[in-house]
């Protein structure tokens, strides 16, 4: 089968969207099929086009036996509303030319991720040209996102771009996505539930796994080894909400056994250190490579998801697979009902956005109380190896691959 992936971010990021999309095409071309990507130099989550790679023109590149093209990009390095709506439309229309390229060789199936919709119209266009069958994969509602954390305020540009969205998506023959809220909102949308697919972020449970805490783990990045560790290591962007994680150690600073680590990178970023200026009792880290995130997070006591009101069924944040595979207890900010609250209270403690005391209080909690924290981090290593298996979701994408295009 010959498989066209165009989407806005690919690897070698190593956090988000960028690094579901390349697992998924290696693996892809691991079982023997032939993928063919179409999507942008490495740029996320530090919003500046890495090192090795242009945004001024077209490249190819070859990943395994992926064949990829990577387009012109503008990134803004402070990315508001109408920088980000730009940054978007720049891939929507510096892609139009590769795709049709690609679509040349009669791809059995386009897949497109959502984000970018601009991305849509084109998709839908090639495969109409040379008869692929079309599959939208939604990792991220971006239109609803925007409008609910105020990075798009009118009222008119929501209704005018959500129908257009709405519009596009119903064109598709398949529409999956990494939740069943997140599916719910495509068929409030409109589209058919007979073309409705489930497609979750997954967990390598061989590459994140339990390790036995040690003083050493915590000393390889520089951490006071006999404090309680609370760590959240992720993209450092405006729905995260970050902020109530500073808030929480200026108000533990008073546990003087108890230390934050912030891990990451975004947009935020730089607000969030001047937001934290004069917190001590918190150690900023940069990404790490693939090579040691399973000590990152083996490193924490405490795993930290917050999330601001009214995005959390509309993002799904991948890095809680991470959190769930390491077999460590999470804080969560999530309200009753969301797939969060859903999957985070059987392993951790989940407290209503914008919560400051009762985020504060259940660290506090789980510091205070190891044998509930090794409790709840078995329940959740169990919960990712019987859920998100990366090869049991691989192989269910495939099936519906061959059912799609037969």
């Amino acid at each position: 089968m010959q498989i066209l992936i165009h989407g806005l971010n690919f690897s070698p990021e190593q956090v988000g969207i960028g690094k579901y999309t390349g697992e998924l095409a290696i693996a892809m071309d691991a079982t023997g099929h032939s993928i063919h990507v179409v999507t942008t130099p490495a740029y996320y989550p530090e919003w500046k086009i890495h090192k090795g790679f242009s945004g001024r023109g077209y490249s190819r590149e070859k990943l395994n036996n992926v064949s990829v093209i990577r387009c012109p990009l503008w990134v803004p390095k402070k990315p508001t509303g109408l920088k980000r709506i730009v940054h978007l439309a720049t891939f929507g229309v510096s892609s139009i030319p590769a795709v049709f390229w690609k679509s040349l060789a009669r791809p059995d199936v386009i897949f497109v991720i959502e984000p970018s919709m601009f991305c849509l119209p084109t998709s839908w266009f090639a495969a109409k040209l040379c008869g692929a069958k079309l599959w939208l994969h939604i990792q991220d509602f971006e239109v609803d996102a925007a409008f609910e954390l105020g990075i798009l305020k009118s009222r008119f540009l929501k209704s005018f771009v959500g129908s257009i969205e709405a519009f596009m998506m119903r064109r598709f023959d398949r529409v999956s996505s990494i939740s069943p809220k997140m599916l719910e909102k495509a068929i409030e949308k409109g589209v058919d539930t007979s073309r409705i697919r489930l497609f979750p972020n997954w967990v390598d449970c061989n590459k994140i796994f339990p390790i036995e805490h040690s003083k050493p783990l915590k000393e390889k990045f520089e951490l006071p080894s006999h404090k309680t560790i609370a760590l959240y290591a992720g993209n450092m962007g405006e729905k995260q909400g970050i902020e109530i994680i500073v808030d929480s150690a200026r108000k533990l600073a008073i546990r003087d056994d108890l230390h934050f680590v912030l891990c990451g990178l975004g947009a935020a970023y730089d607000r969030l250190r001047d937001y934290a200026e004069g917190v001590e009792n918190i150690t900023w880290l940069p990404i790490q490579e693939d090579c040691r995130f399973n000590d990152l997070m083996n490193a924490a006591d405490i795993h930290m998801l917050p999330q601001k009101s009214g995005t959390a069924d509309l993002v799904m944040p991948s890095k809680l697979t991470g959190m769930l595979a390491s077999g460590r207890p999470i804080v969560a900010v999530a309200e009753v009902g969301t797939e969060i609250h859903q999957v985070v209270s059987r392993c951790g403690i989940v407290v209503e956005p914008d919560d400051l005391i009762g985020f504060a209080n259940a660290i506090d909690q789980l510091h205070l109380n190891r044998e509930q924290r090794i409790a709840f981090g078995h329940r959740g290593r169990e919960f990712a190896v019987k859920n998100l298996s990366m090869k049991a979701i691989i192989n269910r994408f495939v099936s519906d691959l061959v059912e799609l295009t037969s």
